[in-house]
């Protein structure tokens, strides 16, 4: 009876890293073509205007930070996984693919609450991945929660000076900049605070 559960057990955990890296493997394939696209129709991208160049370039790198990061150190010296995480790769491939797609059908620019919503569920994504693939499984609620906002606010931090100097400094956003960048740090923070408590139950569970 214990051997047919054992075996059952890694089945399904066998089907769950399979679907998470073709899910990881599809998304990047999507983002990537994206960005092709955005290359050569930069019209029918909708991110002209909106930092395409450092866009680009920036989105291709978070992509492929934890591949690189893997192939480079984690697969040899890593101790935190067995095998590569493809489930914190979807995590951290999700925000880029999102936000290119949400720009592409011109979310951002029509649905009032849509940017407001992207900061928030993006960095949840973006921080669940991060501590999924580099934060330690043993780490108490409190310091789970304390990493993710540490994280999820850098990040929000850098993201806002990024998107100061590539574009809004120069647009007609530039009036409201202020109170638009605090409340986008506030929510970014935010959705990183939830995706690490949510990310410690997950783990205390498993």
């Amino acid at each position: 009876m214990t051997t047919m559960v054992a075996t059952t057990t890694k089945a399904g955990t066998a089907v769950r890293a399979d679907w998470t890296k073709y899910a990881a493997l599809l998304a990047k394939a999507a983002l990537f073509a994206l960005l092709l696209t955005a290359l050569i129709w930069p019209d029918l991208s909708g991110i002209k205007g909106k930092a395409s160049t450092a866009r680009l370039v920036v989105y291709p790198i978070g992509a492929l930070v934890l591949p690189l990061w893997w192939f480079a150190y984690g697969r040899a010296k890593g101790k935190l996984h067995k095998a590569f995480p493809w489930h914190a790769d979807l995590l951290l491939t999700l925000p880029w693919l999102i936000d290119l797609v949400g720009n592409r059908l011109n979310l951002f620019d029509t649905i009032t609450w849509w940017d407001d919503a992207m900061h928030f569920s993006l960095w949840a994504l973006l921080t669940a991945g991060a501590l999924t693939a580099f934060a330690p499984r043993d780490l108490s609620r409190a310091l789970t929660a304390f990493v993710a906002l540490g994280f999820g606010a850098t990040a929000a931090v850098i993201w806002e000076l990024g998107e100061y100097v590539a574009f809004v400094r120069h647009s007609t956003e530039l009036q409201t900049a202020y109170t638009d960048t605090l409340g986008d740090l506030t929510l970014g923070s935010l959705g990183a605070l939830l995706a690490g408590l949510i990310l410690y139950q997950v783990r205390r569970t498993n």
